[in-house]
């Protein structure tokens, strides 16, 4: 029963794959504007009556309690919209990018804000972190960056199924720089990188169930800790990066100038909550601004877990009220 199980489970995934395959093989027939038109309409249209948007509505009714409801249903349609046309967009990820600094054209796909910071990650010959959202297409930061010729680990969740993950780890290495799986081994890969002088780039938008506690968008959440940690074992910048869906298959990037980090305090996690905070702080504005560009349909507010009460011997009672 086990081994018809598992011969199952691998028909389904090989029947996934040829269906992803198949789609990226189709879609490169075809102009990608009108690929990432189609994946943003199927999104919008199916996406809203799936399980998932029952989260993001939770999402949006927590971060914008003075909208509509009408209006919050707008931006959920929206960020199935982006969701959609960044999904349809992979198999183009490399001819999206036609932004060259030494030939810059009018009419191109893409605007770069801040491209002097990229420059500045490349040639300081100090190790760098760059953080960013899941906000429009999130893929092209890291394009970006190997087209800048800045070279950048970036973490990236493994999909579930193994012919997928063996997919799209091609498209991504195609185009983008060192790929390091979300596993227990990359918070060390990661260090390894910037103890080697090397650049990191994160997406820190998301909860992390052992994070430093916070705020988010005006209410308790927790994030991981990883990017203060790296900030101040190697006392490096840290800048933020985010791409913006202008329509019309045009993007904008934007690279902010380098935090200007609080002075450390002797508290380890009160001094990695004071750094998250400031981060977390950036990523606000960000999707305040394009809230149809975030991944709304993620759990970012979870109830904290409920501790069983300590139990102490009587003595060790009588010892408290005591004083002792």
């Amino acid at each position: 029963m086990l081994r018809l199980k598992l011969l199952l489970l691998r028909a389904a995934e090989a029947a996934v794959a040829l269906l992803v395959l198949g789609f990226f093989l189709v879609a490169r027939l075809f102009p990608d504007r009108w690929t990432s038109a189609f994946g943003g309409w199927v999104a919008r249209t199916v996406g809203p009556h799936l399980g998932p948007s029952r989260i993001a509505r939770a999402n949006l009714a927590l971060a914008f309690p003075e909208r509509s409801p009408a209006e919050r249903e707008r931006i959920l349609r929206g960020a199935w919209d982006n969701l959609g046309r960044t999904a349809s967009e992979y198999p183009y990820l490399g001819r999206i990018w036609d932004y060259d600094p030494d030939r810059p054209r009018r009419g191109g796909r893409i605007e770069v804000v801040g491209e002097e910071h990229f420059r500045s990650l490349r040639d300081d010959g100090k190790p760098g972190i760059v953080f960013s959202a899941h906000l429009a297409n999130w893929e092209l930061l890291a394009v970006a960056a190997a087209r800048n010729g800045l070279d950048i680990a970036v973490l990236f969740r493994v999909p579930n199924n193994p012919m997928v993950a063996h997919l799209i780890r091609r498209i991504r290495g195609r185009h983008m720089g060192r790929l390091i799986p979300t596993d227990l081994r990359g918070g060390l890969a990661l260090m390894g990188v910037l103890k080697q002088g090397g650049h990191v780039g994160m997406l820190v938008d998301q909860h992390f169930s052992r994070g430093v506690p916070g705020t988010f968008l005006g209410h308790p959440a927790r994030t991981a800790p990883a990017l203060a940690k790296f900030a101040r074992a190697f006392d490096c910048p840290v800048h933020g990066a985010r791409v913006i869906r202008l329509g019309g298959g045009r993007f904008r990037l934007e690279v902010t100038p380098p935090l200007e980090l609080p002075p450390p305090l002797a508290d380890q996690a009160a001094d990695e909550a004071q750094i998250m905070a400031m981060v977390n702080a950036t990523l606000e504005i960000w999707i305040r601004e394009q809230p149809q560009d975030w991944l709304w349909m993620h759990r970012r507010w979870r109830p904290e877990p409920v501790r069983p009460p300590e139990r102490r011997s009587p003595a060790a009672v009588d010892k408290a009220q005591a004083g002792l």
